[in-house]
């Protein structure tokens, strides 16, 4: 006859940052409560976990017919000063670590609850413990989903990576970093001793109309098309453009 095949024991509190959140929540002088929620955890007795930002919920089931709703409220971290500080310790590339599955030293220490006031625990089974064996269970059971998935630790605290992300890209550049001003081009210098170029020549003034082939200019004109009577009018426009040009050439 084959034997069953057994499963695998499961196991939380595998990573630094799972060991953080379980070194608020966790109470392991209370060997009664802690050895029964563990057998809950292994049981896989944690039912219908939502997470959402600073908070997580499960129905676990207990002795009761009935499973108990079971939370975890996390006093959140806001994420602008999460960001703010990774700016401050130069580490604003471990929102990019955590978002590959690393768990990085100093986001950690920003983001991870550091006190048991931390986190709120919340149940409707008889038990008036704040910690009773429901949310010891939940939290085995979350210490386990960071084992895996190190964002969700982020989750819990009000901070999800793509948020971080988002301030951060928001937030634009490091303040404390100051915009340099552009430098003025250098000046150009073709003949390489920068030497400094004669004035322009002023050549006397030419009344170009003395010279100008009349005879030709009225062929042309009547080549590309202006009438016979208007060839006098056209000419006399030239004349007059040809004398503002020169005013203005000598003003200048």
């Amino acid at each position: 006859m084959a034997r069953k095949k057994e499963a695998p024991t499961r196991g939380y509190g595998l990573t630094a940052w799972s060991r953080a959140v379980l070194a608020v929540v966790d109470r392991p002088e209370d060997t009664r409560r802690v050895g029964k929620a563990r057998s809950y955890f292994r049981e896989r007795k944690i039912l219908d976990v939502r997470l959402r930002p600073g908070q997580v919920s499960a129905l676990v089931q207990g002795s009761q017919v009935e499973p108990f709703e079971t939370s975890l409220t996390m006093r959140t971290v806001e994420a602008d000063t999460v960001v703010a500080l990774l700016r401050e310790k130069g580490a604003t590339d471990d929102l990019l670590a955590v978002a590959r599955g690393e768990q990085p030293r100093i986001l950690g220490s920003v983001v991870l609850p550091t006190e048991p006031a931390d986190v709120r625990g919340d149940c409707n089974c008889p038990d008036d413990e704040p910690r009773c064996i429901h949310v010891l269970a939940l939290a085995y059971e979350m210490a386990a989903q960071i084992d895996k998935t190190p964002s969700v630790a982020l989750t819990m605290m009000g901070a999800e990576v793509a948020t971080l992300l988002a301030h951060l890209r928001d937030d634009g550049p490091d303040d404390t970093a100051r915009p340099v001003p552009p430098r003025a081009p250098e000046p150009v210098d073709f003949f390489g001793a920068r030497l400094t170029l004669p004035p322009l020549p002023s050549p006397p003034s030419v009344d170009v109309f003395a010279d100008l082939d009349v005879a030709g200019l009225n062929r042309a004109l009547r080549m590309s098309g202006v009438g016979p009577l208007d060839v006098g009018e056209v000419t006399d426009e030239l004349a007059e453009l040809y004398a503002q040009l020169t005013r203005t050439d000598r003003a200048n």
